[in-house]
């Protein structure tokens, strides 16, 4: 009896797999490829985020310097345009002297004015000391003169009434003679003569004293008269040494004035030579002409805005770096800065961090206290220095974006 066969299993069944299967291996392949991908990702940032610091928020910066003019008036010419190159010390517009040229005429004529009147004045002073100084020589020759004089009266005054006594005691003699010789011719002891002779001299002895006593008086008056003029004199002397000093301070003070009025004057003609030189507007800078606000006619004013000249040749980065990124940042770190619109690698380093955050340098600061707080991560701007050199500094432009990227280890 022959043996029954075994029943075939189905072609493949064992090698082939199944729809389902492939499906679930392409997709945990697929997830295991996205992870690998995620984690060597993540790696990369990691080993570069602990070596580099970057930023979109840059941009190339410098000064722009807002030139005004410095006088006022209507505009004779103009000598530049926008996007011009400019060197330092170039005529950038011209203002109508015409005004200011009769200014420095007129302050000319101040100032000759007021050398005149100086050159008038300045000698004074030397005179009036002179004058001073003689009028005290004179009053002390007089004062001297008058006490010799008083001292003369008071001398004739003695003289005078020593002259007086001795008279009045040969008057008295001459009196006693006479009366005696009265009663001697009485008793006819003398004789008519000699009687006479006594009578003449008793009248001769008084009219002396009478003489003597006239010119004792008047030698007193003399005294009284020097004396008065001697006190005059003094007083004349105390004056002109008194009055000298503050006559001579008084003229200096004048001549002072003369020479601050003289001083003035040569300022204000500084002043107006000046103004003329400054109808001339320079430009301060060398640079490029950002923007011009001046035509020819305009009026002008201080202080008005007619040329902005953008200075090239000492570029920055300014790259505004958040508070998180400041942690290992130090000035002196190597930098390098991509431009954007020159498709530009440059070199560089960390010049100085900044003193605030931008949002507290912004005309409407934040203001924490008002209960409305949510907190914001801050950025800083950092100055990054270029360095000199480099191929392409000169097509840098102030406004440009950059990215840079500071190497903190």
């Amino acid at each position: 009896m022959a043996k029954e066969a075994a029943p075939e299993s189905p072609a493949g069944s064992s090698a082939t797999p199944t729809p389902r299967k492939a499906a679930g291996s392409r997709r945990r392949l697929v997830l295991a490829s996205v992870l690998g991908a995620l984690a060597l990702g993540g790696a990369v940032y990691w080993a570069h985020a602990r070596h580099f610091e970057d930023t979109d928020d840059a941009q190339i910066d410098g000064d722009i310097s807002n030139v005004s003019p410095r006088v006022s008036g209507n505009v004779l010419a103009v000598h530049v345009d926008e996007n011009q190159v400019v060197k330092e010390g170039d005529v950038l517009a011209e203002i109508d002297p015409a005004d200011l040229v009769i200014a420095v005429a007129q302050a000319k004529a101040a100032v000759a004015q007021a050398q005149a009147q100086l050159d008038a004045e300045d000698p004074s002073v030397p005179i009036l000391e002179t004058s001073n100084k003689s009028a005290v020589a004179t009053a002390r020759s007089d004062l001297q003169g008058a006490t010799a004089a008083l001292g003369a009266a008071r001398k004739d005054v003695q003289q005078l009434s020593a002259q007086l006594a001795q008279a009045r005691a040969n008057d008295r003699t001459a009196q006693l003679e006479k009366a005696r010789s009265e009663k001697l011719l009485a008793q006819g002891a003398i004789s008519q003569s000699d009687y006479d002779t006594h009578i003449n001299s008793a009248t001769a002895s008084s009219a002396s004293v009478d003489a003597l006593e006239q010119s004792l008086a008047a030698a007193q008056d003399r005294v009284v008269q020097q004396q008065a003029q001697l006190a005059a004199i003094q007083s004349r002397l105390t004056e002109v040494q008194s009055n000298a000093p503050r006559q001579v301070a008084s003229r200096q003070a004048s001549v002072i004035m003369r020479q601050a009025a003289l001083d003035l004057a040569k300022a204000q003609l500084a002043q107006a030579q000046n103004n003329l030189g400054y109808t001339r507007i320079l430009a301060p800078i060398s640079g490029i002409v950002a923007k011009k606000s001046i035509a020819v006619g305009d009026h002008v004013a201080p202080g008005q805005l007619v040329v902005a000249i953008s200075q090239i040749d000492q570029l920055y980065v300014t790259a505004n770096y958040r508070e998180t990124q400041l942690e290992r940042l130090r000035p002196g770190q190597p930098a390098s800065v991509h431009v954007d619109a020159l498709d530009l690698d440059l070199h560089g380093s960390v010049e100085s961090v900044g003193g605030a955050t931008g949002s507290r340098l912004s005309v409407l600061p934040p203001e924490n206290a008002s209960g409305n707080y949510v907190k914001v991560v801050q950025r800083i701007p950092v100055r990054i220095k270029l360095d000199a050199g480099q191929a392409g500094l000169e097509r840098l432009r102030i406004g440009m974006s950059v990215e840079p990227q500071v190497t903190v280890r």
